[in-house]
């Protein structure tokens, strides 16, 4: 039991400690990164009732609308609702940066909990695959989520919403797109390798772009305080 709660939580552990060490500023309290965390994981029961239940009644028999309603939709609008509910005017939220560790947080709390139950259900031999496909690319979904979140906050002078938009329906359409390719039965493995070389690229790169966002931000700051002087 040991062994395998610790394959569950170790993929979601490492990908939050790479995020959260590549903030090259005033980095996060990590009480406050471990609330937004647990957020995430306590979200993973709500999420799977309505699920269970949306599958019980056959509401969503298609491929296509079980992964852009069922899996994508409810998954990425809670996890997004929950950010803008109780981060986004976080006093912590400081910097644009700051929006990839919280998103990517409450991501992996999610997928932590996802991937231990799914373990506990059909075994350890699934860790390895599990960490590969689902747990990063749910903190990638995370990642692109908190960028554009830290657009929206940030981008001083110019509108907010469509940042705010892009941050829900940037990773809801690739998670949508995701679990689509896992129904193509035979078929998958030809599209999952490209499309998490894709998501990591994509989402990599938004990182980077929110180191200079953040660096930006800070010289920013630096000048008004020279300038109060």
């Amino acid at each position: 039991m040991l062994v395998l709660l610790s394959a569950g939580i170790a993929p979601g552990l490492a990908l939050i400690s790479y995020f959260y060490l590549k903030d090259q500023y005033e980095q996060e309290p990590v009480i406050t990164v471990f609330k937004v965390f647990l957020f995430g994981a306590i979200l993973t029961f709500p999420i799977m009732f309505i699920q269970y239940v949306l599958a019980e009644e056959g509401l969503l028999q298609s491929a296509l609308m079980h992964s852009f309603f069922s899996a994508a939709l409810l998954e990425e609008f809670f996890k997004w609702f929950i950010l803008f509910l109780a981060v986004y005017q976080h006093a912590d939220f400081d910097e644009p940066y700051d929006g990839i560790v919280y998103g990517a947080s409450i991501s992996l709390g999610f997928a932590t909990v996802e991937n231990i139950l799914y373990l506990l259900s059909n075994g350890i031999e699934f860790a390895f695959g599990r960490a590969l496909f689902p747990v990063s690319s749910h903190a990638l979904f995370g990642v692109l989520m908190g960028y554009y979140l830290g657009k929206a906050k940030f981008n001083i002078g110019g509108s907010s919403r469509p940042w705010l938009l892009a941050s829900f329906f940037v990773p809801f359409i690739l998670h949508g797109l995701y679990d689509y390719i896992l129904f193509l039965e035979n078929k998958w493995l030809y599209y999952i390798f490209p499309f998490m070389l894709f998501l990591w690229w994509f989402g990599l790169r938004k990182v980077k772009d929110a180191h200079l966002l953040s660096k930006q931000h800070f010289i920013q700051k630096l000048k008004e305080k020279s300038a109060s002087f």
